[in-house]
């Protein structure tokens, strides 16, 4: 009996065996034949919630959505996934988290202060190649400054997607009860100064100024209109001491000596009692849902222009730009850089980042179209035939501003010690050069 459980139990152990291998081969067997079928691929792209200009926003993701909707359509078996409710203030640990970990997205945004940052750790993918032998796009459609804010060490690693610059915007109604036209947009400090002097005044006759020039043009306006260079471009010493930034500063105090001590406030220019305020793009859309038309704004129509050029710069501004990269260890090159192009060149989705964003598309043919053209039906009416192409010129004359780690900290600590200088707490003699010294040591730590 012995021997036939013993038989019994090797019959059992044979069958158990072959079950097993024809199992295996089954499971072989589908994993083949799921091999031959075109996997789904997940493209990943890295954003966040909100406007990049510090602006409240609407459908936050009406840009990014459009261009999904429109790659899946014409890539089959391809599904691109992005996280929804980063916090533009998160988001930088958030992709930083990614990184470390090996799992950034195929596609992701950058902030200003961050691209250095990606681009010198080797994190971006080398666009160059990609621009070169792609015959569908032509780096020539988009604005110099731009495209330049993208390039690190002569390599271009990022593509913009969104603009912002800098006007001044200019309250009609206050110059026109004074006796004074709008300035040209050629116009120079010297203009600009003796505008203020005549509108600075009490006009209700109770011995305090109640009517003023203008409202938050800072010292960085002017060291940008005078062509000051702050900082060398590699971020590791200033230019403080320039003779162009004393030229800044002196211009400076003379502007706000015209206001004797009162302290000018957005108030002020919202109730129509200043001629003057600098206004990025983004600004003025939260303000006004239809761009660059002359409108009612409470009591006062309004327009803009050019920066003020100083004696030794041009009527120029800083242009912001948002841009996107493509993570260097992407296993969908391609498709990445389909998307990228999607998002950052694709012309009808670069006009709905005129429609449904705070900010202007970085192309030039785009911006030199009349804007009404571009936006939604419900939104024109016969009467206001806008036209972008001042808002193209001033892109076209704008500079970039620095991006290098250290350039926040050492503004604000800029900031600091200027304050100081207009308000006469230090002296003005050798200030600069101190300055200079100051920022040298903390870009050098």
């Amino acid at each position: 009996m012995k021997w036939w459980n013993q038989r019994k139990n090797r019959k059992y152990g044979i069958l158990l065996l072959i079950a097993l291998l024809l199992a295996s081969a089954a499971f072989l067997q589908n994993r083949k034949s799921e091999r031959d079928l075109p996997q789904p691929i997940e493209l990943r792209i890295g954003l966040f919630a909100g406007s990049n200009w510090d602006v409240p926003a609407g459908n936050t993701y009406a840009v990014i959505d459009e261009a999904v909707r429109n790659f899946e359509q014409t890539h089959e078996n391809v599904h691109v996934r992005y996280v929804s409710g980063i916090q533009k203030e998160d988001y930088s640990e958030w992709l930083a988290e990614e990184l470390i970990k090996g799992e950034e997205p195929d596609v992701f945004f950058i902030l200003s202060d961050d691209f250095e940052l990606y681009a010198s750790i080797g994190a971006l993918m080398d666009l160059t190649p990609w621009l070169e032998e792609d015959q569908t796009i032509d780096t020539e459609h988009y604005y110099p400054t731009a495209l330049a804010c993208g390039i690190y060490e002569g390599v271009q690693e990022a593509l913009p997607i969104e603009c912002n610059p800098t006007l001044m915007f200019v309250n009609k109604t206050l110059l026109e009860k004074e006796g004074i036209s709008v300035p040209e947009n050629d116009w120079t400090w010297t203009d600009f100064l003796e505008i203020c002097r005549r509108v600075t005044r009490d006009t209700d006759g109770d011995g305090v100024l109640d009517q003023f020039g203008c409202y938050d043009f800072s010292w960085r306006h002017a060291s940008v209109t005078n062509g000051v260079p702050l900082f060398r471009p590699d971020g590791r010493a200033s230019y403080f001491a320039d003779p162009r930034m004393e030229e800044t500063l002196r211009f400076m105090m003379e502007l706000h000596s015209l206001e004797k001590g009162h302290e000018v406030t957005s108030k002020d220019f919202d109730t129509g009692k200043v001629a003057f305020r600098p206004f990025t793009f983004a600004e003025y859309r939260t303000y006004k849902p239809y761009p660059w038309r002359i409108k009612k704004y409470t009591s006062f129509e309004w327009d803009c222009i050019k920066l003020p050029a100083g004696p030794s710069g041009k009527n120029t501004t800083v242009l912001g730009t948002l841009l996107v990269g493509i993570s260097a260890r992407t296993p969908h090159q391609e498709l990445a850089w389909e998307f990228l192009k999607k998002l950052c060149y694709d012309y009808d989705q670069q006009q709905n980042v005129l429609r449904e964003s705070q900010g202007l598309s970085p192309r030039r043919d785009i911006m030199r179209a009349k804007a009404a053209e571009l936006l939604p039906e419900k939104d024109r009416t016969e009467q206001e035939e806008i036209d972008l192409r001042i808002v193209g010129d001033v892109m076209d004359e704008s500079v970039s501003a620095p991006s290098f780690k250290r350039y926040e900290g050492a503004m604000l600590l800029a900031d600091n010690e200027i304050r100081k200088i207009l308000n006469g707490s230090v002296p003005f003699h050798n200030s600069l050069n101190k300055l200079q010294k100051e920022v040298n040591a903390y870009l050098q730590y």
